[in-house]
């Protein structure tokens, strides 16, 4: 029995000695989904992961400066190639991890109908969104609201965030009646969870596609190789479709 215990604990020493601390920047939209996928890895992997979030720019700008980030999360497909282009990514990482949706959203219930006309009503004093040159979901809304022939009639009633994250708090506070967020942030059980909202047709935007990179910081490390293919399993890409990603 004591051999056995003995044996045991040899080999938990040896499995948290090859375990990783992951550093990553996470894309502020996927907040949600990335602290349940890190809770399911760690209990999987027994891997650590260290999250950072907030806008994609920023990101690439710290990234840029030398901060040590292992694992990019970016919020568009552009940041990631670019980072792997200019080498500070690892070549062939690279893929798309989640598809994502935007929402024109209030906390209002009703405030919002299921065409997005209450843009066209003007009944409302702000409209919040993220910074369009950070924040790729901003950018989205920009593109919308072209598409609609809404941009020069609304741009006064602009509130710009500096991510999405901010946007959200903007519209759950109340400090503006509306806004463009994502999906993942008012999505639960299938619906929108709470106030109202409209779900911004594609066809409305350039596609949003989220793309995963590994830096040049985690090459050859064992955490972010796990990582990167855990995303590919079925538990994380089931945790993606549950906060209404493609």
């Amino acid at each position: 029995m004591l051999r056995q215990i003995c044996f045991a604990v040899a080999l938990l020493t040896a499995a948290s000695a090859h375990a990783d601390e992951i550093s990553v920047a996470v894309a502020a939209n996927f907040a949600s989904p990335m602290q349940k996928i890190a809770a399911e890895f760690e209990k999987d992997s027994g891997h650590t992961i260290v999250a950072s979030f907030g806008s994609t720019g920023k990101f690439y700008a710290q990234i840029k400066a030398g901060e040590p980030f292992e694992v990019l999360f970016a919020a568009d497909d552009e940041t990631s190639a670019r980072l792997e282009k200019e080498g500070d990514g690892v070549a062939g990482s690279r893929f798309t991890y989640a598809i994502g949706k935007l929402v024109l959203w209030s906390r209002k219930e009703g405030f919002v109908d299921d065409r997005g006309e209450v843009l066209r009503k003007s009944d409302f004093q702000h409209l919040a969104l993220p910074n369009p040159k950070l924040a790729p979901y901003g950018a989205a809304g920009i593109q919308t609201l072209q598409a609609l022939g809404l941009l020069d009639r609304l741009q006064s009633k602009f509130v710009t965030a500096e991510n999405i994250s901010q946007t959200y708090q903007f519209v759950a506070s109340g400090n503006a009646e509306l806004g463009f967020v994502a999906l993942s942030q008012v999505y639960k059980a299938g619906r929108i969870a709470e106030g109202s909202g409209w779900i911004v047709p594609p066809k409305l935007h350039a596609p949003i596609r989220q793309d995963v990179l590994l830096l040049t910081r985690g090459k050859g490390r064992s955490g972010p190789a796990a990582l990167l293919k855990y995303l590919r399993g079925d538990k994380a890409r089931s945790i993606i479709k549950s906060f209404g990603y493609e």
